[in-house]
């Protein structure tokens, strides 16, 4: 699926991994799972790598960064194989392990069904401590399975809201400027009635529509608002009682009360065209809004629905074929791979957040004091995929290998409750929904 159009926008297409995840929920048991390693092998040789063919620029620092590693050394070199972007997914799913590469770039979300069908190792013990120490805590989140260690990721991604100060201002609404200070889900009812008042068709709000609601954009960009109101998508692998529950629905409620508010934005440039005053998206519009507004763009934090302000985190993340025979070598090209310049020169491509502590606190954008510092502050407060107070931020998808069921269905509610449907009914069925595939699936259980 492609993030918006336009040149700027495209970045979100990586920033999101938001590829086809319904292929993966027909998979079947998993076979090695959590006991599958690699094989330490020799540390020398060729390798395979694959990786998705997206946006130009990222294909080549992608391609760089591999041309750089094979002449830093001769020990090891990477063979790097490129695969269309809608066809990766697929790929990696319809592959037989032992046919995929020793390293393999993956779409977050789906980690852990790969993991389940005996498709990725560990990376503990091939990369070094050093790599993995400086990866950010929100991306190890992502990648972390009964404390093992499956992906590490060059990048993350953010939700805020963007701001027009000059549309604020006229209308005499005070925004927040950190985390600490986020609008309450009321104070934000209040400030889009306020800038209604001042807006010529009332439309005042942009949640990027034009992506699809029933897509994994639903469920990106909106699982924030449940996790906010002390919900989940699930709890202790069941959705009954956290998707369903009353703060949850209240929630989802507020959330439908907002439509009258917001601007359809099908062609993609409502905020950046100064129709509306907010816009609640990630930090891959930045570009585009930047240039839009100049000093008049606001970075701010999604509505606080009673547990703290939330954002979903997560994107694409590297890690070793379960049947490679040679993970020393794949844990040395990783080690390459995950450095500054690399890391660098990758989210200077895409715009994304650096995964790395190292890069993060070099990134003109992200470092402290830079325009989209709250990016880099909320995922400095993670949560996991289940432990979500109040006094965290960044919350991961539930790590799980039914995740392509719990997308599925929570988008398909999250389309519904704004399209009108009662949100209880909505949510009880996504709920019910959920849990019926996971008793069909025993828990999806790792072994």
């Amino acid at each position: 699926m492609i993030i918006g159009n336009g040149k700027h926008r495209r970045t979100g297409l990586t920033a999101l991994a938001l590829l086809p995840l319904a292929a993966l929920a027909a998979c079947g048991g998993g076979g090695g799972g959590s006991d599958t390693s690699a094989e330490e092998g020799s540390g020398k040789g060729t390798i395979s790598v694959w990786a998705h063919q997206g946006q130009a620029s990222e294909a080549t620092a992608l391609q760089n960064a591999v041309k750089s590693f094979n002449s830093s050394q001769s020990a090891v070199k990477a063979e790097l194989k490129l695969i269309p972007e809608k066809d990766y997914t697929k790929t990696i799913t319809t592959t037989d392990a032992s046919e995929l590469p020793d390293v393999l770039e993956f779409d977050g979300p789906t980690m852990a069904n790969f993991v389940y069908n005996s498709k990725l190792a560990p990376v503990d013990g091939h990369v070094s401590a050093k790599t993995l120490g400086n990866a950010t805590d929100a991306i190890k989140a992502q990648g972390e399975i009964d404390g093992k260690h499956y992906g590490l990721g060059m990048f993350d991604a953010g939700l805020g809201m963007y701001a027009n100060k000059k549309l604020l201002d006229a209308a005499g609404v005070k925004y927040p400027t950190s985390v600490d200070d986020a609008w309450t889900a009321e104070e934000f009812g209040k400030a889009l009635e306020a800038l209604k008042g001042k807006d010529s068709d009332g439309k005042v709000l942009d949640i990027s529509e034009q992506y699809g609601l029933a897509s994994e954009w639903g469920t990106f960009g909106f699982s924030p608002i449940v996790w906010s109101a002390g919900g989940g998508l699930l709890k202790d692998g069941k959705a009954e009682g956290a998707l369903d529950s009353p703060k949850a629905v209240s929630a989802m409620k507020t959330f439908q009360s907002w439509k009258t508010y917001t601007d359809p934005n099908t062609d993609g440039n409502a905020f950046a065209k100064g129709k509306v005053a907010l816009s609640w998206v990630g930090h891959w519009n930045y570009p585009a809004y930047s240039e839009a507004l100049g000093d008049d763009l606001a970075v701010l934090p999604l509505p606080d629905f009673g547990n703290g302000p939330k954002t979903g985190q997560g994107s694409w993340a590297w890690g070793i074929g379960a049947d490679s025979k040679n993970g020393k070598a794949a844990g040395t090209f990783l080690d390459y791979l995950l450095n500054d310049t690399n890391v660098g020169a990758m989210t200077k491509a895409n715009g994304a957040v650096p995964a790395t502590k190292s890069a993060l606190a070099k990134s003109e954008l992200y470092k402290k004091g830079g325009p989209l510092q709250l990016f880099a502050d909320q995922l400095a407060q993670p949560c996991g995929d289940s432990d979500i107070s109040a006094s965290c931020v960044a919350v991961t998808r539930p790590v799980t290998a039914g995740y392509p069921t719990v997308t599925a269905k929570f988008n398909t509610a999250v389309n519904s409750i704004y399209g009108g449907a009662d949100p209880k009914e909505a949510l009880q069925k996504a709920a019910r929904a959920i849990d019926r595939d996971f008793t069909d699936n025993a828990g999806y259980e790792i072994p």
